[in-house]
């Protein structure tokens, strides 16, 4: 299984499943990471958190454990 979290800086990817549950899937979904939307790696943090992406034409930091419940492909 391959995370958001695995990819690297200028790649793009597509959504496959949201792991997590409840709240913190629900704050992940109202951000616009949804089920077949592609997102860009635009930057990651020199620590690896967080990591800037770019989805659905616009630009979102996301800290580690919750790129870790994005799987892609």
């Amino acid at each position: 299984m391959k995370t958001l979290r695995d990819m690297k800086v200028k790649q793009t990817c597509k959504v496959v499943k949201l792991h997590g549950e409840g709240a913190v899937k629900r704050r992940i979904m109202d951000m616009g990471i949804t089920k077949g939307v592609e997102i860009y790696v635009r930057k990651v943090a020199p620590l690896g958190d967080p990591v800037e992406v770019t989805v659905r034409g616009y630009e979102l930091s996301l800290r580690k454990a919750d790129a870790e419940m994005v799987e892609v492909e």
